[in-house]
């Protein structure tokens, strides 16, 4: 099968203009955060002074419109960064189509195309999710995950433009590989969520500690908002990862003669459905919302990291395919 190689040079530079963009995305959202802390601080010591006496209140002046040169740069740098974030995303669905025009396949054959849609989905996703200014703060935890994992994607994990081996050549491919590797993308803004949830546990709004972790958790939003979040998300991608398996299982049957084998990616992925059902089961029941249900959950995201990497990596079985050499 020839291999568009002009496509494909600009399929790698799309990838490559993502990731650029993402970072740049990530620096303007560390510079929110920063200057909306200072902003917070400023304003808290003023109303401590207003209240003690010491300094007079600022004037109110009635029917007064606001100058859209006035926004802090704290909103100024945000709106900078999301905007930022769309065109990312955009470069990083342009590249996974032109890998696919360029191989004349579907381009999810090997792990730097498994990687990069997982990535684009968490992005995306984050895009619906994390709409909201109050969320935004977030951005910057997930973009850590995505940031390396393009990294890893395009140096250890790559993989240059070719057909597929003679046993992925399968219409399940794309439905199998495609709807696995949204569920995991969705995943992981479920697991940075809960994250973000069991640091705010430990410093909560307005009680915040002086030393690092409280200034990191003092623009984070409340305990029960990043709950909501990481079970909204995990709540989406459960049925979208258990229907990979179930489809992947018929896919099995089909190339091999059987539905299960307990091959190790098929035993992991197991694992990681078994443990984001008992997160779901943990937060629907009453006496574990709070830390426990969040740890099971992050435990779930280690698991699909494990299977993703140490799996396709080390342990050899009939899944794989990382396109490594």
């Amino acid at each position: 099968m020839p291999i568009n190689e002009t496509l494909a040079q600009y399929s790698d530079l799309a990838f490559q203009s993502a990731f650029a963009v993402f970072v740049l995305a990530f620096v303007l959202l560390i510079a929110q955060y920063a200057t909306t802390r200072a902003r917070a601080v400023q304003e808290r010591e003023a109303r401590e002074l207003v209240a003690a006496g010491t300094a007079p209140a600022p004037p109110q002046v009635p029917g007064r419109v606001t100058d859209p040169q006035d926004k802090p740069w704290s909103e100024r740098l945000g709106n900078m960064a999301m905007s930022v974030l769309v065109v990312g995303v955009v470069l990083q669905l342009a590249s996974i189509v032109l890998r696919g025009f360029a191989t004349e396949r579907f381009p999810l054959g090997n792990m730097y195309e498994f990687v990069s849609m997982a990535t684009a989905t968490a992005t995306a996703v984050g895009l619906v999710l994390l709409r909201k200014p109050a969320y935004r703060s977030l951005w910057a935890f997930l973009l850590i995950p995505v940031l390396i994992l393009m990294f890893l994607a395009g140096t250890v994990l790559y993989a240059d433009a070719a057909p597929v081996v003679p046993a992925l050549r399968s219409y399940w491919l794309p439905i199998h590989v495609t709807i696995v590797s949204v569920g995991s993308g969705i995943f992981m803004v479920g697991g940075v969520a809960s994250l973000m949830f069991l640091l705010r546990v430990r410093q909560p709004k307005g009680e915040e500690s002086p030393g690092v972790w409280g200034k990191i958790a003092a623009r984070l939003p409340d305990a029960q908002t990043l709950d909501r979040l990481a079970y909204k998300s995990t709540i989406i991608a459960f049925p979208l990862f258990g229907a990979g398996i179930i489809l992947g299982a018929i896919w099995a049957e089909a190339a091999w003669g059987r539905f299960w084998g307990w091959d190790p990616k098929e035993t992991v992925s197991f694992i990681a459905w078994v443990i984001y059902a008992a997160y779901l089961h943990a937060r629907a029941t009453s006496g574990w919302r709070d830390t426990r249900a969040a740890w099971i959950n992050v435990a779930g995201f280690v698991a699909m990291l494990f299977n993703l990497f140490i799996i396709n990596m080390v342990v050899s079985g009939l899944h794989s395919y990382a396109g490594l050499t």
